[in-house]
């Protein structure tokens, strides 16, 4: 019985491998066609008695502002051209951030996942918060990293993300707020859409907040900062590497 078992499950861990496996790569080349995170938004949607809103639109990542590009790296992740799926330093701090918090009678927590891990999540995964959620998304974020580009994971992350109330992805955001293609964005709008990341359902790029607003003058001063331009092919980027 135990053998039986035992061959079972091993039949179970090498479909799981070879299936993610050959998802990755069939995903480094075709569009995304939905994910679990935008399924879940219609369900609430229904069961709220809203109509269902899912507003998406893939384009290629040449498509896509630069601006845009820089805004989400400065405000998301600015070591993504150099890690390799994990940020450990960011980890660390978060770490001793949230320690100092939890002392505090409204702690507030701060999350350290890298622009590739929100990619694997968002692509690959369902909204949850437990280990073994957590365990797949560093696998899947091994995965991609491994096997897409930089670009890639950018393209993928840019199309997929939530950017609003069943707005999905950079070109569906740049239609609906600013009512012109993502490739047009100025770098203040694309700031303001970097500005709502954290919490789309909470922050509106329509009508932003103060706080929002505050969060898009940090990110233009950090897009200043990194000279106003993203290019994956720059000489000093290699090097660094």
């Amino acid at each position: 019985m135990f053998q039986k078992i035992w061959r079972v499950i091993r039949k179970i861990i090498l479909w799981f491998f070879a299936l993610s496996i050959f998802s990755v790569v069939a995903f480094r080349f075709i569009p995304f066609p939905f994910t679990l995170l935008m399924l879940q938004r219609c369900a609430e949607q229904v069961i709220e008695g809203k109509p269902i809103k899912l507003s998406k639109d893939w384009v290629s990542l040449n498509k896509i502002s630069n601006n845009l590009q820089l805004a989400v790296v400065t405000s998301e992740d600015q070591n993504f051209l150099w890690h390799h799926g994990f940020d450990f330093e960011a980890i660390q701090k978060a770490v001793k951030y949230n320690e100092k918090q939890k002392k505090r009678k409204h702690p507030r927590t701060r999350g350290a996942s890298t622009i590739s891990q929100q990619t694997a999540k968002n692509a690959f995964l369902w909204p949850a918060r437990n280990f073994i959620r957590k365990g797949l998304e560093v696998y899947f974020t091994g995965l991609i990293e491994l096997i897409w580009s930089k670009q890639r994971i950018m393209e993928v992350y840019l199309n997929i993300i939530e950017m609003g109330d069943g707005i999905y992805g950079a070109e569906a955001a740049s239609q609906y707020y600013f009512h012109k293609p993502a490739a047009k964005l100025t770098p203040a709008e694309a700031a303001l859409l970097a500005a709502v990341l954290p919490n789309p359902k909470r922050f509106n790029a329509g009508n932003p907040s103060a706080y929002v607003r505050s969060r898009q003058g940090f990110i233009l001063g950090q897009m200043a900062a990194w000279g106003g331009r993203l290019d994956y092919n720059m000489k000093e980027f290699e090097d660094e590497k």
